[in-house]
């Protein structure tokens, strides 16, 4: 079997038991008996034999070929060998005494197996949208087809004006109130003059009136002088 073909069923078998800091390095450059080894770690016995049993089932269902699985009765440190690959499954104490990760790990493997999404959760995740468009579509469905409650109209009561609701027909009052407001205020009636307070000016009369005067004047004394006679 291909190296990389089984580094990503080793990793993928891995994942479906929910195994922890999984890390897997090239070792061409180190040993002549195997290309590849990963290490990973569970959290009990009971998920460690799980994560070994994974593994196996794994690789023997796609072709692959097991040499034989070690410390599986006890599970804190259980190797799994196949062939071109070997499997280090470790509780997490066991790990950090042994740091096979310092003895190893000159070459870590970036193919991204030990840290990208598996093939199931990557599917999980691409339905999430289609799921939450048809959830939307069926909540816009259900509110378009809810009867909608009629408006109810109030009777005005007696000596009062009746109540206009707020909407197109309340637009012209209002503009119509807002206008009468910002309008100019009505001129007031000017106020009666007041007449000057000071000395009178007498003003002399005139030729006309002084003729007119000597003449009633001269009529009078001619109707003395025929009524002394």
């Amino acid at each position: 079997m291909d190296i990389k073909k089984l580094q990503t069923l080793v990793v993928d078998a891995l994942e479906d038991v929910k195994a922890q800091d999984i890390k897997v390095y090239d070792t061409t450059h180190l040993t002549s008996l195997f290309d590849r080894i990963c290490i990973a770690s569970g959290t009990s016995n009971r998920q460690t034999k799980a994560l070994a049993s994974s593994v196996r089932e794994k690789v023997k269902e796609n072709g692959g070929h097991v040499v034989g699985i070690e410390g599986d009765d006890i599970g804190e440190w259980v190797l799994v060998d196949l062939g071109d690959m070997v499997v280090h499954i470790m509780q997490p104490v066991i790990r950090g005494y042994y740091r096979l990760e310092e003895l190893w790990g000159d070459k870590e493997v970036k193919f991204g197996a030990a840290r990208r999404i598996s093939k199931r959760s990557a599917d999980t995740v691409a339905e999430q949208p289609r799921v939450r468009s048809n959830i939307n579509q069926a909540t816009q469905a259900t509110l378009d087809d809810a009867p909608k409650k009629p408006v109810r109209k109030t009777e005005p009561k007696p000596g009062k004006a009746p109540a206009v609701a707020v909407g197109d027909e309340a637009r012209p009052k209002r503009a119509a109130r807002a206008r009468s407001t910002t309008a100019e205020p009505a001129k007031k009636p000017a106020a009666p003059r007041k007449k000057a307070i000071g000395t009178t000016v007498k003003v002399a009369a005139s030729k006309t009136a002084i003729a007119s005067a000597k003449q009633a004047a001269a009529k009078r004394t001619t109707t003395k002088r025929k009524a002394t006679a």
